[in-house]
């Protein structure tokens, strides 16, 4: 059995899609699906069971996760853990560190107690603002600066596990950023491509921060923008390469401007360009990344050889066959 933690959410439910088209359903989906509309993204899809959060944190403690009767009686084989608090405008630190430290630890001693294999969502937030790189190494995770309490309660995890040695033993992937079917639910913390769609379809243009860096034209400022169907395939590729262990960058490797990202939208839509500059919130200024870029040679050596979808390709699958059509991932 595998156990998808955020098994609702963006990446989470898009794990579980391509796990029931590699015939797999023999999973356990965990989850907190609160108020929300999430809850569709799983609606389509083929799993086990389906535990609260809290539920099952509480079987994890009580050590009763393994030998559940019922619906769930089978080996944990795999925890792939996306579940987590993902804004990276949350303020409530207490908030953060409880849902996205003090539970990804729980769970990483569970599973290495219980032989389990562990997979989790650390963040390319961590990076801070590029300017000590974006290199995937481990013993470089001390010099990191995240720009926020999201990107550092993801740090915090991650030093905690390098400190104990434990990435001989687990996986932490650095994910970019993920775009595509089933952010639905995100709100403003969707992707701009979900955004844009929804300005573009309202008033016919739609609107980009400015820069206030010289080196940066409005606009162009990067970002490593990744397929959220490439992203899973690199999230699975370690149920298969068992003894792969580490931290890895999830993303393209290419560097794109927002400007490239804008332009592929209005291309896939059919319209002309028009975009609006507009300021920046003063809250975010000083936590802004004006450069990502995802080194992927180390995923590549621990066996990740398919090709990354080229944006504009991924734009038009995406805008076309599921923002026009409404729909989701489905088998």
């Amino acid at each position: 059995m595998i156990v998808v933690t955020g098994g609702a959410g963006f990446i989470g439910s898009a794990i579980i899609w391509r796990l029931n088209q590699l015939g797999r359903d023999d999973i356990l989906v965990v989850d907190s699906l609160g108020t929300d509309e999430k809850w569709k993204n799983l609606a389509s899809l083929r799993f086990h069971d389906y535990l609260e959060r809290d539920e099952f944190l509480g079987l994890v403690r009580d050590g009763k996760l393994s030998g559940r009767k019922s619906a769930v009686s089978e080996q944990v084989e795999a925890i792939i853990h996306m579940g987590a608090c993902s804004s990276t405008t949350e303020q409530d630190a207490t908030f953060l560190v409880r849902n996205n430290f003090e539970y990804t630890r729980q769970l990483a001693a569970f599973a290495l107690s219980e032989g389990v294999r562990f997979i989790y969502a650390s963040s390319a937030a961590t990076y801070g603002d590029g300017s000590r790189g974006f290199l995937d190494d481990e013993l470089q995770i001390d010099q990191l600066r995240p720009l926020n309490m999201y990107g550092y309660s993801k740090q915090m995890f991650d030093q905690w596990a390098f400190r104990r040695g434990l990435f001989s033993k687990i996986v932490g992937l650095k994910y970019f950023n993920v775009y595509g079917p089933n952010e639905y639910h995100k709100g403003d913390m969707c992707s701009v491509v979900l955004k844009a769609f929804e300005q573009i379809k309202a008033t016919g243009g739609m609107k980009l921060f400015k820069s206030y860096r010289k080196e940066y034209k409005d606009g162009e400022q990067v970002r490593d923008f990744v397929y959220v169907k490439d992203a899973v395939d690199m999230t699975l590729l370690f149920l298969q390469q068992r003894d792969a262990a580490g931290l890895f960058n999830v993303g393209s490797g290419v560097a794109n401007t927002w400007n490239n990202l804008a332009g592929a939208i209005f291309n896939a839509l059919g319209k002309p360009v028009k975009i609006d500059y507009v300021e920046m919130p003063e809250s975010i200024k000083d936590k802004y990344q004006y450069y990502t870029c995802a080194h992927m040679s180390k995923i590549r050596k621990a066996g990740y050889t398919r090709g990354v979808t080229p944006l504009s390709e991924a734009v038009k699958d995406y805008v076309t066959n599921y923002l026009v059509k409404g729909t989701r991932l489905e088998e």
